[in-house]
C-alpha cells in the first residue's frame, strides 16, 4: 500500500485504513485550527446577517453591501449571491483543505481516561413528542430557529405598519395591503429557511463530513426544516389569495406571468409541487405509502425551477448556494448509481432476513456504522432503500454485506427472487444491484469510548454485528481500539431471530478475545415464554452464489477520496462563476435582457451546466484514475476468492449462542422486555465513574425508552456514577 501511495499522490487521504490518522505535526495542527477559526468566523457572520436581515439594521447592512458591489459584472444578483450564498460555498471549499489535512483521528486511551462529563450532542433533553429524541445541541438549534422566526415576524410586522402609515388609504384597503405585505414577508422568511433546507440532504456533502453529522441524523433536520419552510410558503400564498379575493382579482392574479416583476403563475406551480411533497411526506403517509412519498418527492425539480421563474435571478440567488451544493451531491450520486454492482452472494435466512454481499473496489472506504442506498432493477428502476452495513471494513477489502428484514412488498419480492435463483429450473434469474454510498459517521462513534452499550431492536442488530467484528479485528490485529467493555442488549419478538448473532464467528476473528475484552450479551425474547421446541435444530439458509463479472461499486461518492471530492466542488463552483460572467458579458448586457423569469431560468441553466460540464469533467478523470489504481491492485483476485469461498456471512444455524461464542457472557431471557433503569444502574455499579457510549438502533419507541433512562440517570447522577452518552443509528426516510 505504501508503494502504491507514492505512485499515486492522490491516494494520500483515502488509501489509509478508515478511522485513524498519524499524529499531526505542530504546523499541521496550526493550519487545521486556522482553517477552523476562519470557517467559524465566516459561518457566524453569515448566520448573523440572515438573523438580522428581517430588521432595519440587517436590511440596511445588506443594502450597503449591494451598493458597494452591484457595479460588478454580476450586478444585483451577484451582490445578493455574495451575501447569502457565497459564504456557505466558501466554507465547503475550506472544508476540502481541512479534511485533507486532518486525515484520520487517533483515539488514544488517555482521552477517555479523563473525568467523565456531559456533552451537548449526546445528552438527551427531549425524549417524547413530535421531535422524537432531541439532544441538548439539537434543542439549542431548535430554540434558535424558533427565536429567529418570532423575531423575524415581529420585525417584519413593525416594518409593515411603518410602511402603511405612509399611505392615505381606507381601513379596508389597509387590511388588504397588510395581508399582502404579510404574505410577502412570509415568502421572504420561507426563502431564508430554504437556504438551510437542502444542506442536510446532501448525503456526501463535505459540509456534513466537516461537522461529522451522519445523514440519518440530518434527515430529521431536513424534515423539521421542510415543515417550517412549507408552512411559511403556504401562508405566503394564502395571504395573497385572500388579498386578491378581497380585491376581486383572484383569477387574474393567479394566472399572471409578468415580464418584469414577480411572475405569479410559476409561483402557484412551485407552491403546488411543494404542497404535494409536504402532504405525502407526513409520517402516516410516508409509513404506509412509501412509494407515493418517494415518487412525489421527485417534484423538488419542479419546485426549484418554478421558484426561480417566480422570483427571478436576483432573489433566487439568495438560496442558490445551498441548492448548488445539493445539485453537486445529486449529480455525483447519479453518476455512482449508474454502475451495476455484482451481488457476490444472496441468502434467505430462516428468520425472514435477506443477506446480500456486494462487490466493492479497494479504494472505496467505509466504517462499521455506514449504510448504503440499494436499488434492484428487477424489482424497481426508481426505488432506493437504505440499509445498514453489517460487515466490518476489516472483513475484506473488496466486499460489504447488508442484512434486509422482509417487511414490505419490495423486500418480499427480493426474497422471492433469491429463492427462485436457488431452484435449478429458475437458475437463470439474476439480481442487478446499484448502490449509492456508503455514508455514515466521519469518525466512528463506536471507537470513541472504552465502555460501550449497544442496544438493538430486531434487525437493528445489523450495524452492531459490524461493530463487534470491527472491534475484534482491531484487537486481533493490534490496531488502535479503545473499547474494552461492551454490553449488547438485544430485544427480539421471537427466538427465530437469535441465530443472526451467530453470523459472526467471534472466536475465529479474535481467538481468546475474552482475555482482552469484556463482552456481555443480554437477549430478550419478548413474545415467547420459553425456548421453542425446535431450538437446537439446524436450519440451513437458502443461498445463491452469483457469477462474478468484475462489476464493483463505484468509488464516485462524496465520502470517498477527499482530493477528488474537493476538486469536484471547487472546479464546479469556479465553472459556475465563469459561466455567469460570460453569460452577462456576452448575452444579458449586450441584448438588454431584463425579463425576470427568463433571467431566473438562465441562472438555473448555468448552475446545471456547470455541474454537468465542469463537474462531469472531474468525475470522468476521477473514474479513469480509479480504474488505473484498481488495475494495480495485486490482491484483488485473492480477496474475492476468499469472499466467495468463506461462509463468514449468513451461516446461520439454530444453535446455542453460548456455544458459538463461548468466551462471551450470553444471557437469554424469555417473555420480558429490557428494564433499562436496572440495566444502567447495574452497569454504573460495575463500571464506575466513567464515560459510557450508548448506541441505539431500533424503532423510535426503543430510542425514547433508552434516552429517557439515560436522561434520568445523568440528572440524578451521584459523584462517582457513570455518565451515559446517547446516540442513535436509525433513520426513517
Amino acid at each position: 500500500m505504501g508503494s502504491n501511495s507514492l505512485k499515486n499522490p492522490l491516494l494520500f487521504s483515502d488509501e489509509v485504513e478508515p478511522g485513524y490518522v498519524k499524529n499531526s505535526s505542530f504546523l499541521k495542527s496550526s493550519v487545521k485550527w486556522g482553517l477552523k477559526i476562519v470557517m467559524w468566523v465566516i459561518f457566524i457572520a453569515w448566520v448573523g446577517v440572515i438573523f438580522l436581515y428581517p430588521g432595519e439594521i440587517g436590511s440596511q447592512l445588506v443594502e450597503k453591501i449591494i451598493n458597494a458591489t452591484n457595479g460588478s459584472v454580476f450586478g444585483t444578483s451577484g451582490s445578493l449571491f455574495l451575501v447569502f450564498s457565497a459564504p456557505i460555498l466558501l466554507i465547503a471549499i475550506l472544508a476540502v483543505a481541512h479534511l485533507i489535512i486532518s486525515g484520520e483521528h487517533v483515539f488514544e486511551k488517555s482521552k477517555s481516561s479523563k473525568k467523565p462529563g456531559f456533552r451537548l450532542w449526546t445528552f438527551p433533553v427531549l425524549v417524547d413528542g413530535p421531535f422524537g429524541v432531541v439532544s441538548a445541541a439539537e434543542f439549542i438549534g431548535i430554540t434558535l430557529f424558533v427565536v429567529f422566526i418570532i423575531w423575524a415576524m415581529y420585525a417584519y410586522t413593525l416594518r409593515n405598519i411603518s410602511l402603511l402609515t405612509l399611505f392615505d388609504i381606507s381601513s379596508s384597503e389597509t387590511g388588504r395591503l397588510m395581508l399582502e405585505l404579510t404574505g410577502l414577508r412570509c415568502g421572504m422568511l420561507g426563502l431564508l429557511c430554504l437556504i438551510f433546507l437542502f444542506l442536510p440532504v446532501s448525503r456526501g456533502s463535505l459540509l456534513l463530513r466537516l461537522i461529522d453529522i451522519p445523514f440519518e441524523h440530518c434527515t430529521r433536520y431536513h424534515v423539521w426544516l421542510g415543515h417550517l419552510t412549507m408552512m411559511l410558503f403556504t401562508l405566503h400564498g394564502l395571504f395573497y389569495v385572500i388579498g386578491w379575493a378581497m380585491n376581486g382579482t383572484l383569477v387574474k392574479e393567479l394566472l399572471e406571468w409578468k415580464r418584469v416583476g414577480i411572475a405569479n403563475l410559476p409561483g402557484v406551480i412551485s407552491l403546488l409541487a411543494g404542497l404535494f411533497m409536504w402532504v405525502t411526506s407526513l409520517h402516516p403517509v410516508r409509513k404506509d405509502y412509501f412509494e407515493l412519498f418517494f415518487y412525489t418527492h421527485q417534484l423538488y425539480v419542479v419546485f426549484i425551477v418554478f421558484l426561480a421563474l417566480h422570483v427571478g435571478d436576483f432573489v433566487f440567488s439568495i438560496v442558490a448556494g445551498a441548492i448548488f451544493i445539493f445539485m453537486l451531491d445529486r449529480f455525483l450520486r447519479f453518476c455512482q448509481s449508474r454502475t451495476k454492482v455484482d451481488v457476490l452472494s444472496a441468502k434467505c435466512l430462516p428468520c425472514g432476513t435477506v443477506e446480500l454481499v456486494l462487490s466493492k473496489p479497494r479504494s472505496l472506504q467505509y466504517n462499521a456504522l455506514s449504510f448504503i442506498f440499494l436499488q434492484v432493477r428487477e424489482l424497481s428502476w426508481l426505488q432506493w432503500h437504505p440499509f445498514s452495513v453489517s460487515s466490518s471494513p476489516l472483513d475484506g477489502k473488496h466486499h460489504l454485506a447488508i442484512l434486509i428484514k422482509v417487511l414490505g412488498g419490495w423486500t418480499a419480492r427480493l426474497r422471492d427472487s433469491i429463492l427462485s435463483m436457488s431452484e435449478p429450473e429458475l437458475s437463470k434469474t439474476t439480481i442487478t444491484a446499484s448502490v449509492e454510498g456508503p455514508y455514515g459517521h466521519e469518525m466512528p462513534y463506536h471507537l470513541m469510548y472504552e465502555n460501550l452499550i449497544l442496544v438493538a431492536g430486531g434487525i437493528g442488530i445489523s450495524p452492531f454485528l459490524a461493530i463487534l467484528s470491527d472491534i475484534l479485528h482491531r484487537i486481533n490485529d493490534g490496531k488502535p481500539c479503545l473499547p474494552r467493555k461492551i454490553l449488547v442488549v438485544w430485544a427480539v419478538k421471537k427466538s427465530d431471530e437469535l441465530p443472526l448473532l451467530s453470523s459472526i464467528d467471534m472466536e475465529s476473528i479474535c481467538p481468546f478475545f475474552s482475555n482482552k475484552i469484556n463482552l456481555e450479551i443480554d437477549i430478550y425474547v419478548t413474545r415467547e415464554s420459553g425456548p421453542s421446541m425446535e431450538e437446537g435444530k439446524v436450519h440451513v439458509a437458502s443461498s445463491s452464489s452469483c457469477p462474478f463479472s468484475g462489476r464493483s461499486m463505484s468509488p464516485l461518492v462524496g465520502t470517498g477520496n477527499n482530493v477528488w471530492s474537493g476538486l469536484y466542488v471547487i472546479i464546479s463552483t469556479v465553472g459556475f462563476i465563469i459561466l455567469m460572467a460570460l453569460l452577462r458579458i456576452f448575452y444579458i448586457k449586450p441584448y438588454n435582457v431584463s425579463t425576470w423569469w427568463y433571467l431566473g431560468l438562465l441562472f438555473i441553466a448555468c448552475m446545471v451546466t456547470s455541474v454537468v460540464i465542469f463537474g462531469g469533467l472531474v468525475i470522468g478523470l476521477w473514474h479513469l484514475w480509479d480504474k488505473k489504481a484498481s488495475a494495480n491492485d495485486k490482491d484483488e483476485d485473492i480477496d474475492r476468492i476468499k469472499v466467495e469461498s468463506t461462509p463468514s456471512y449468513g451461516t446461520v444455524e439454530d444453535k446455542d449462542l453460548t456455544q458459538n461464542n463461548p468466551e462471551s457472557s450470553t444471557i437469554i431471557q424469555y417473555g420480558t422486555r429490557p428494564d433499562f433503569k436496572e440495566i444502567f444502574a447495574s452497569t454504573s455499579r460495575k463500571w464506575g465513574n466513567v464515560d459510557v457510549g450508548v448506541l441505539v438502533c431500533g424503532p423510535p419507541t426503543l430510542q425514547s425508552s433508552v434516552a429517557k433512562e439515560i436522561r434520568s440517570h445523568n440528572i440524578r447522577r451521584q459523584k462517582r456514577d457513570t455518565i451515559f452518552h446517547f446516540n442513535s443509528h436509525s433513520f426513517d426516510l
